[in-house]
């Protein structure tokens, strides 16, 4: 159990913020083709940087903790599953953060506004 315990993590992490994109509808899941143009550039370039230090030395992993699988270049599979677990897990959390904030400057606002104010957007806070 030990060597999947990475994979499990990251599996946790996942499975913690799912919530977000239901709860408060972060919209991240919705469109895959926007996360993945997310995703992409920043999972090459510290895919690159863990290849060039495990290489260089700089650091390894306890094969205790994984499981031994390795993608092209001896890059883990678990550090590209981090790669793209936690980005994903932050942008979830962003994304329910800034709806929230949204709805409930919606909810001040109208709250202070006049009732019937032609300022105020009627689908405000929904």
């Amino acid at each position: 159990m030990d060597r999947y315990q990475y994979l499990l993590l990251m599996g946790a992490c996942l499975l913690g913020t799912f919530p977000l994109e239901v709860v408060y509808g972060a919209r991240v899941w919705r469109d895959p083709v926007r996360l993945v143009r997310t995703l992409a550039l920043p999972a090459v370039v510290f895919a690159v940087w863990d290849v060039l230090a495990i290489r260089a030395g700089v650091w390894d992993f306890n094969p205790r903790y994984v499981t031994g699988w390795l993608l092209p270049f001896d890059l883990p599979v678990e550090e590209a599953a981090f790669f793209l677990t936690i980005p994903i897990c932050a942008i979830l959390a962003h994304e329910a953060v800034s709806r929230s904030l949204a709805v409930q400057s919606a909810r001040r606002a109208r709250r202070a506004a006049p009732a019937g104010d032609p300022s105020l957007p009627a689908e405000a806070g929904r």
